[in-house]
């Protein structure tokens, strides 16, 4: 028996066959594995899953943990005797104590008042530290004054209530605290101030007056704690003036902005600027008595120095100087103690600046330089530039002066008279009649026209006056439906609301 030998193309097919039938048994058992996986994770969302095999998680753990550890220490709390359970544990919730208090102020003793609580709280040790501490301040709205600068104020911070000055500030675009006088009416600012130091982020509430009888909304301030530094730096703008006394082609000697040559050179390389915009640095101090013979009255003052400038100066010139000078935080704290007194009203803190004055009678100091002043500028003259003839022949064509004299006697034309002869004259005549008789006519139309606008304006002010006034019954109609509409509305709901209460 000869038997047939298997092809290449046999051998193919079934290789092909074996290899489909191995994806299929993977793609099964991938599929039952996805499907025991959901049915898994479904059993788990229910919330009457327990998990044998342990928590999920390691904070499903530590939970656990702490869990149990509670329940031990309450089971072995709830053995012990009263004494012993509240010497390790402390006192619980909603029990009422008899606190004994040491070292008190014999006037709070004598001037206690059961009617008014006192509610006792904790400080941290880091709040005992007095310090510079800064807030971002906000003047409330419905406080009428304005704040102004170092007048003082009442804070409440925490369990603290305490009388001190702030300084306010505004942070501008070179990272500088510059002072300002007022606080700003819609917007925050920084006060800086001195007293017991608090955590940040904390709220701050700020008041003028402790009085209870006061007419005005009592809350001048909300603020927020930023940050307690004693190296807090706030400037304000000093403006330092100075006169030429010598003016060479660049250089200048400049007096009165100084008072000795230590402050000059505390200031070389500072910026200088004149009125008229010509910029310019302090070089070097000068002595007393130093080139004597270029000065005004016989010699430089104390205080002068030499700066050279982009262009020559005039004697005429004011020189400026614009530096920032350093403001300091009053150190002022004085807290409330009304709780000492027998009446909260009796207490007094520092009184501002204007009360002291309204309560005496002083007026409001006016510095006469500071008003304003109607500016008077003399016209200056400037003397005519004389070019020598010499020079004028020596310069080419387009450099050569060409001006000439105005004439002052008239010419021909302008001297010599217009004599009419009879045609003319009667022309004249005629155009002038024409004239008149226009101008007759126009005179005539105007006035027509103004009595034609008046009885217009009386017409139209009769019907605007019966037409507002029939917008106005209008409106107060329309506002009476809409009113009882939503009267209406406003009773239906609640008989609603009440019905769903009743079926529940």
């Amino acid at each position: 028996v000869v038997e047939r030998g298997r092809t290449e193309d046999e051998d193919e097919d079934e290789d092909e066959e074996a290899a489909e039938q191995r994806r299929l048994e993977a793609k099964r058992s991938k599929h039952e594995e996805f499907v025991a996986d959901g049915d898994q994770t479904m059993k788990k969302k229910s919330p009457n899953f327990v998990d044998d095999d342990g928590p999920s998680s390691y904070f499903e753990l530590v939970k656990n943990q702490m869990k149990e550890e509670t329940a031990r220490s309450r089971a072995i709390l709830d053995t012990l005797p009263d004494n012993t359970r509240q010497a390790m544990e402390g006192f619980r919730p909603g029990a009422y104590l008899r606190i004994v208090l040491a070292k008190v102020p014999c006037e709070w003793v004598e001037n206690f008042d059961p009617t008014r609580p006192i509610v006792i709280g904790g400080i941290l040790p880091g709040e005992e530290i007095m310090g510079v501490q800064q807030v971002r301040l906000k003047k409330h709205r419905w406080h009428r004054k304005t704040l102004k600068n170092q007048d003082p104020l009442i804070f409440s911070i925490g369990w603290r209530r305490f009388q001190s000055i702030p300084v306010y500030s505004m942070l501008d675009a070179n990272s500088r605290h510059r002072m300002i006088k007022y606080t700003p009416d819609h917007m925050h600012c920084y006060a800086t101030f001195y007293g017991p130091l608090a955590p940040q982020n904390t709220g701050v509430i700020c008041f003028q007056s402790m009085a209870s009888q006061q007419a005005s909304f009592r809350i001048a301030a909300s603020a927020t704690i930023l940050e307690f530094d004693h190296s807090i730096k706030i400037v304000k703008k000093l403006k330092l003036v100075g006169t030429p006394s010598k003016v060479f082609k660049n250089t200048a000697f400049i007096s009165g902005m100084f008072n000795s040559s230590l402050e000059v050179g505390r200031f070389e390389g500072a910026a200088l600027r004149t009125v008229s915009g010509i910029r310019g640095t302090i070089k070097k101090a000068i002595k007393p008595g130093e080139a004597a013979h270029g000065a005004k009255d016989g010699g430089m003052r104390e205080g002068s120095f030499r700066a050279s400038f982009e262009d020559k100066l005039l004697l005429s010139d004011i020189v400026f100087l614009r530096t920032w000078t350093k403001v300091d935080v009053p150190q002022f704290y004085n807290p409330l103690t009304t709780s000492m007194m027998k009446d909260t009203k009796d207490w007094r803190g520092m009184k501002t600046v204007g009360q002291l004055r309204y309560e005496k009678s002083i007026p409001i100091p006016v510095n006469v330089d500071s008003i304003y002043k109607p500016i008077e500028r003399k016209a200056r003259v400037f003397n005519k530039l004389h070019v020598p003839k010499a020079l004028q022949q020596a310069l080419p064509f387009k450099s050569k002066p060409k001006l000439e004299q105005a004439r002052t006697r008239q010419t021909l034309e302008q001297r010599r008279a217009v004599v009419r002869d009879k045609d003319e004259k009667k022309l004249a005549t005629m155009v002038q009649q024409l004239n008149t008789i226009r101008n007759e006519k126009v005179a005539k139309r105007e006035a027509q026209q103004a009595v034609r606008r008046a009885a217009r304006a009386k017409a139209q002010g009769k019907e605007d006056e019966w037409r507002n006034a029939l917008k106005k019954d209008a409106a107060k109609k329309r506002h009476r439906e809409r009113g009882k509409a939503e009267a209406a509305r406003a009773r239906d709901d609640g008989g609603r609301k009440y019905a769903k209460k009743g079926k529940k």
